[in-house]
């Protein structure tokens, strides 16, 4: 995800006016229990599912709608591509990463979400700091949150004086690390030497 640091309205409030008649997915990921009565059920279609839609070689929705969006009353999974898994998610790792949500269930990943506004407001000393420590960013050509976080990339001069280089995959979408493992062991192995 590209950076932006701490500042504006509260995460929430921002999250509720993304997305107009349709509710954005961290939005959606907001009421304890809904998203997990809708993954809990089915942890690995709709894993697979999850992957696909953000995946570099995403195919269309079933409605040409967005996998971040969600239809008031539907499902986010309603979204997803119909077919396979991407051909980069073997059935091993998909088998690993389901029964891994499946014994935990999803409650402490959604958590991640639900804690925006708490961390907005714990990180009210550093509002608008820019991130001096050197850095690198790399992300997937095809990740949608390109798009919506133009802004922040373009105000990485600002925002990130520590950037050292940074790198768009591709044809990758949102899963760099798992679409393309050597490339991105390969620049981040590159970088950290250089840091040297």
């Amino acid at each position: 995800m590209p950076y932006a640091p701490r500042g504006g309205p509260r995460p929430s409030e921002v999250f509720a006016r993304i997305g107009g008649d349709e509710e954005f997915y961290v939005g959606y990921f907001q009421q304890p229990g809904r998203a997990e009565a809708e993954i809990e059920p089915d942890v690995r279609g709709w894993l697979a599912g999850f992957y696909a839609a953000l995946s570099g070689d995403a195919a269309p929705s079933p409605d040409g709608g967005s996998p971040f969006f969600v239809p008031r009353g539907g499902r986010m999974r309603d979204r997803f591509p119909d077919g396979p898994p991407p051909s980069w998610l073997t059935e091993a790792d998909l088998d690993v990463c389901a029964a891994e949500f499946e014994r935990t269930g999803l409650t402490g990943a959604l958590n991640r979400y639900r804690n925006a506004d708490r961390d907005w407001e714990d990180l009210a000393a550093w509002d608008g700091a820019p991130l001096t420590q050197p850095s690198l960013f790399l992300a997937g050509e095809r990740d949608a949150s390109l798009g919506w976080l133009a802004d922040a990339v373009a105000a990485y001069p600002t925002t990130l004086p520590g950037l050292v280089s940074s790198h768009l995959l591709d044809g990758c979408g949102h899963w760099v690390q798992q679409e393309r493992p050597e490339e991105v062991n390969r620049l981040l192995i590159a970088w950290l030497r250089a840091l040297g």
